[in-house]
């Protein structure tokens, strides 16, 4: 038992110690020095009162975390952690981070990667890690390589890689005997064979969405029973290449399904490259980020058909009665599914799908909020930045900064915001979500969404450049735990981020005409919004879509 000691500075030498030993790990405690000189101060007058709410602060605070994964979310829960003077160990299966990003052309070690000619879909400016922005001479849109080069670039500068085991899987993840009041995990992991038991206060589960590939082949009668070709999920293809010559069915209206279909058209020899819609009982308008998909259905090498009814020895027969012969490859872009094998099954069941996760992130049902799934979200922007936001959030509530409403309040918004379960489990909507919104929600959980109106009024600037200008990661490191002094200046110098891999001549241009030109944008698109809404709501009023000029 401790014992007190008036007058001694026994209190202030534990503060002190673990002050220090946390910022010798991280930099930062989660304690300000304000509130710790006037605790230090009161302690002297009420010791054994003090003491008695350190002893129940320190029963009930999380400092070891386990993080599983060493992809996008991995590397942003292990640095939100040691920002927060947490203590973060990070798992990764393989011998280095970037998860589905880093590419390989082999999938003998079971891990699956992005295809060779993947480029991001959202730009670098949208994409980044909120107070890490891309150099500047990246381009906007980033192919595999060079995002994995800004991970490691990332990864070097907060120093995450040493808390990093790599070649180290995760076996199985339980609930400790006294999790009701400790809140603790008891992680199996396995090294080269040995198995190892650790303790940790917390879980941060990132291993993502796309682990497990989701083949829906009983809506597909005769695929594996009379069909003769080869059938694959996309999760198996690497390059254009194998395909050269073959007529390809794809089965799958996503990004994926739209992406593959563009590259495989360039490689037909005669070849019909078919992009089917699915599931069949959907009727929900599709968004496909592909500027050639277009010019391809136009020209006919990509032609959009029902779905298939069942397939033959070697055609497909569709529900629209037409019949496509000499299929070579059935290919599904299908999506995947989430099992989290390593969870334990009294875990698991609590879960069906992201729905049935607090703000997609937390179980509502345990006793304690230890156990965070992060990255487990599809949005319509990037998931880099939804899986940092998420893990600033998690790591402020394990901190203590942030607190969850009690358990209750989270069921109720879980079954309000989750609808009735679809007859068809394959129905992937049930992750897709509004970037901005989502991000918005999270933001002001966490405390750290920027006021503009504030703004305005203060930095009327960077308050213009926010309203008018990109929802950038940036103007969520403004305010708040976390805040960082870049954040104004990328936010006003994102543009020329932008514009630089695109200077490629040398040319006269003042940075004065520049920036008149930024502000002259930002004044006249207002007005070209309002002239756009009268136009198209009176179209007396000026030129109308009737009037303009006709083959």
């Amino acid at each position: 038992m401790l014992k007190l000691r008036n007058g001694d500075g026994f209190l202030q030498r534990q503060l002190s110690s673990v002050d220090t030993r946390s910022q010798r790990s991280s930099g930062m405690f989660w304690w300000d020095r304000k509130k710790r000189v006037v605790f230090l101060l009161i302690s002297e007058l009420f010791p054994v009162a003090c003491m008695m709410a350190y002893c129940l602060l320190q029963d009930s605070m999380v400092r070891s975390v386990a993080i599983i994964g060493a992809g996008v979310s991995g590397l942003a829960s292990v640095k939100c952690c040691l920002d927060e003077g947490l203590e973060p160990t990070c798992f990764e299966r393989s011998e280095d981070i970037g998860g589905l990003w880093r590419y390989t052309n082999s999938m003998d070690s079971g891990r699956f990667s992005v295809y060779r000619s993947v480029i991001t879909n959202t730009s670098k400016e949208m994409s980044c890690f909120s107070d890490f922005p891309c150099p500047e001479y990246f381009p906007s849109y980033l192919p595999h390589s060079l995002l994995m080069e800004y991970f490691r670039m990332y990864a070097r500068h907060f120093d995450l890689l040493r808390h990093i085991h790599f070649k180290t899987t995760v076996l199985s993840v339980r609930r400790r005997p006294d999790f009701a009041t400790s809140g603790q995990w008891e992680v199996v992991t396995e090294t080269n064979g040995v198995q190892k038991s650790h303790i940790f206060d917390a879980v941060m589960v990132c291993t993502g969405h796309f682990q497990e590939p989701y083949l829906p082949l009983a809506s597909f009668p005769g695929i594996d029973t009379r069909f003769k070709g080869q059938y694959l999920h996309s999760q198996e293809y690497k390059d254009a290449e194998a395909f050269r010559g073959k007529r390809v069915l794809v089965v799958g209206i996503g990004n994926t399904g739209g992406d593959l279909s563009v590259e495989l058209s360039h490689v037909a020899a005669k070849m019909l490259t078919l992009l089917s819609s699915f599931p069949p009982a959907s009727s929900n308008f599709k968004v496909i980020i592909n500027e050639e998909l277009p010019f391809c259905l136009l020209s006919g090498t990509i032609v959009l058909k029902s779905n298939v009814k069942e397939f033959t020895e070697n055609s497909a027969v569709f529900e629209d009665g037409t019949t496509e012969e000499n299929i070579d490859v059935v290919l599904f872009a299908t999506g995947y599914i989430f099992p989290f094998s390593f969870l334990e099954e009294s875990v698991r069941s609590l879960f069906d799908d992201n729905r049935s996760l607090y703000k997609r992130i937390f179980p509502p049902q345990l006793e304690k909020p230890t156990l965070a799934i992060i990255g487990l979200v599809q949005l319509t922007g990037s998931v880099m930045v939804g899986a940092e936001m998420q893990a600033r959030w998690v790591t402020g509530i394990f901190a203590g900064w942030n607190k969850l409403p009690p358990t209750s309040k989270m069921m109720a918004d879980v079954l309000k915001q989750k609808p009735p379960v679809e007859s068809n489990p394959s129905e992937r909507k049930n992750l897709k979500m509004s970037y901005i919104s989502y991000i918005d929600e999270i933001a002001s959980c966490a405390g750290i969404k920027p006021s503009v109106m504030k703004l305005l009024l203060t930095d009327p600037r960077l308050a213009l450049a926010i309203f008018f200008g990109p929802c950038s990661p940036y103007q969520y490191r403004l305010v708040g735990q976390g805040k960082w002094r870049g954040a104004r200046d990328a936010i006003l110098t994102q543009w020329q981020r932008t514009l630089k891999p695109l200077r490629t001549r040398v040319v006269d241009d003042s940075s004065n005409s520049s920036s008149s030109w930024h502000w002259m944008c930002l004044l006249v698109l207002p007005a070209a919004l309002m002239a756009g809404f009268l136009f198209s709501k009176y179209p007396r009023l000026g030129w109308s879509p009737q009037a303009g000029p006709q083959l």
